[in-house]
């Protein structure tokens, strides 16, 4: 199993609804007679009930585990698994699935909320949604942790997930070498986890962005993101033949022209930060992102940066129905980001 993360997560709170006073992160496991587990992040979810085993294990080895399933459980199935063996080894019991949860299920664990065994431990698995709520409100006013496992999609985030799956292997990784895993792999964080166990595995030393080239280099060269920086580079020939490459091998203009977009927006943050407008922290940017962009900025003029942020602007409206061939949108977007550099 690929090495879980030493960091904290981005956010310990579900998006658009207020934490629960008792919410933790995914990585900051507790023992509890009950515990919630909650959002729609699956690896996420995982690593936090391995911790929450792991920490009963340590207290007690012989431990029992067992597991429910929330989409098909029936009556009576909780209080089965949690009561005492006739032993008295303790137990861990693991209800997945619970955004699917039967009716069964709900009342059955509304019931146990109310008077837990303090010598088991109950991890109930929610997905997100609105199925079982009244089962979640019950876990969370009786004062359950709730361990949040809210999906990481802010490139930021998948970076800070990335470096602390190598702090966690107590392996040094180059800033490059990661955004170029990020880039390369960023649609999926359990390949993001497994790629990075593999690199760990596989390598000595620190993990530099050659490296990671050289075991993921036709997945690097086939993004958005490398396409980007050859245009913002002012490679106009290079970023076409990114370009083409990446489609040739199935990548969808639409999000080629986001990376575009994206490259271009923290161009223009830096030149704000630049200009004394705000600071890298409002503007949610990385150490690493500055200083590219600096450099970048050193030959890109106002003009410039407004001329190629608007061919983005217009690629985007036509690769989203408003042109008649989005490949020719995309090409035509490119060509201008790499002539607006001076």
């Amino acid at each position: 199993m690929p090495p879980a993360s030493s960091t904290r997560s981005p956010r310990s709170a579900r998006r658009g609804s207020k934490p629960a006073a008792n919410s933790r992160s995914w990585d900051d496991p507790v023992l509890a007679p009950v515990i919630l587990v909650r959002g729609p992040e699956g690896l996420l979810a995982e690593r936090a009930v391995d911790g929450v085993v792991g920490l009963a294990r340590g207290r007690d080895p012989e431990v029992e585990k067992s597991e429910l399933d929330g989409g098909t459980y029936t009556g009576g199935q909780l209080a089965v698994a949690a009561s005492p063996s006739l032993f008295g080894e303790s137990s861990v019991v693991v209800v997945r699935g619970a955004e699917a949860a039967t009716e069964d299920l709900v009342a059955d664990v509304v019931s146990y909320v109310a008077a837990p065994d303090p010598e088991t431990v109950v991890i109930v698995v929610h997905g997100g949604g609105q199925r079982g709520k009244k089962m979640l409100d019950a876990i969370v006013a009786g004062g359950a942790p709730v361990l949040e496992c809210d999906a990481i999609t802010k490139d930021a985030e998948k970076v800070q997930f990335v470096g602390g799956e190598f702090r966690a292997a107590r392996r040094r990784a180059e800033p490059a070498a990661v955004r170029s895993l990020v880039d390369a792999l960023g649609n999926d964080l359990r390949e993001l986890a497994s790629a990075c166990a593999q690199l760990v595995a596989d390598t000595s030393g620190t993990v530099s962005e050659a490296v990671v080239d050289r075991y993921y280099g036709g997945r690097v060269e086939a993004t958005g993101f490398k396409v980007a920086d050859a245009a913002v580079a002012g490679d106009a020939g290079g970023a076409v033949a990114l370009l083409r490459h990446a489609l040739a091998t199935g990548a969808d203009p639409v999000p080629i022209v986001a990376a575009l977009a994206l490259r271009l927006r923290t161009l223009a943050r830096v030149a704000a930060i630049r200009g004394g407008a705000a600071t890298a922290r409002e503007l949610g940017l990385q150490d690493w992102q500055v200083r590219n962009a600096q450099r970048d900025l050193s030959r890109w003029t106002p003009e410039g940066l407004a001329a190629a942020i608007g061919a983005v602007a217009q690629a985007d409206a036509d690769v989203k129905g408003g042109g008649r061939d989005p490949v020719y949108a995309v090409e035509k977007a490119v060509l201008a980001i790499a002539r607006s550099r001076r």
